[in-house]
């Protein structure tokens, strides 16, 4: 049985999510509130929101977990040439936090292959620019020519990045954030992006499953460290090359 939280509830721990053989594994928790103080309480345990419209808000913590550790990340053939033409061409940038909301809501909008619809309602558009506000959430854009054509947003604590979703509406404009983001960090020496559920194309970018002790072991290390800054561009973008 699922618990239901009520306002004021703890989450249980996270050993006692549901297990690889239920219908849904991983699933932890349900409420009906998605306030970001419950939003900021759930990151910091390894636990994240994920529910569709009309469903009451439900939590989870799967066993294993997808990461993505920013010294593992892969850059193909045809990906260096695209970040070296990025870097070369002023046409291109990568800014942070220009508009962190307007990155949610094309994120909901891009059409997902066997997705129906999308997860990032209205509701959770809210919450995360109220952790935005309170500089625990970031967008990393792509700009080609004055135009927003892809990026990504996650949330942040400590020197730890849980990433949320991506958009791209130009060939290669997600991975020019992620990468420029994968820079960023390395330089910061943050040693793993939280990507939640395994994906042929997160496993493409060099993103493995580990076991969920392991993840929620290193969380406890690092939620509570002193905050990187976030301000940075495409040059960060040279440590990923660099490091190749």
């Amino acid at each position: 049985m699922v618990p239901w939280l009520a306002h004021d509830d703890p989450f249980p721990p996270v050993e006692r999510a549901l297990g690889a053989l239920s219908g849904a594994p991983g699933l932890l928790a349900a409420s009906a509130d998605l306030l970001p103080s419950r939003l900021t309480d759930a990151y910091q345990r390894g636990i994240f929101p994920w529910y569709s419209d009309g469903q009451p808000v439900l939590w989870w913590s799967p066993d294993p977990r997808m990461v993505l550790r920013p010294a593992d990340f892969k850059v193909s053939d045809s990906l260096r040439k695209t970040l070296k033409r990025v870097l070369r061409d002023p046409v291109w940038e990568v800014r942070v936090d220009h508009d962190f909301p307007g990155v949610m809501r094309a994120c909901a909008d891009t059409p997902r292959e066997g997705q129906r619809g999308t997860w990032i309602t209205a509701d959770i558009v809210d919450a995360y620019t109220s952790l935005h506000r309170a500089g625990r959430a970031h967008s990393i854009e792509t700009w080609f020519d004055g135009e927003r054509v892809g990026g990504l947003y996650g949330v942040s604590f400590g020197r730890m990045f849980f990433g949320e979703s991506m958009f791209a509406h130009k060939t290669d404009a997600s991975k020019i954030a992620l990468s420029a983001l994968v820079g960023h960090l390395r330089r910061h020496k943050i040693e793993m992006i939280d990507c939640q559920q395994n994906t042929s194309h997160l496993a493409s970018l060099g993103g493995q499953e580990i076991p969920r002790r392991a993840f929620v072991a290193h969380l406890k290390q690092s939620v509570g460290l002193p905050p990187i800054p976030w301000a940075f561009d495409k040059s960060a973008l040279l440590d990923v090359l660099a490091r190749q």
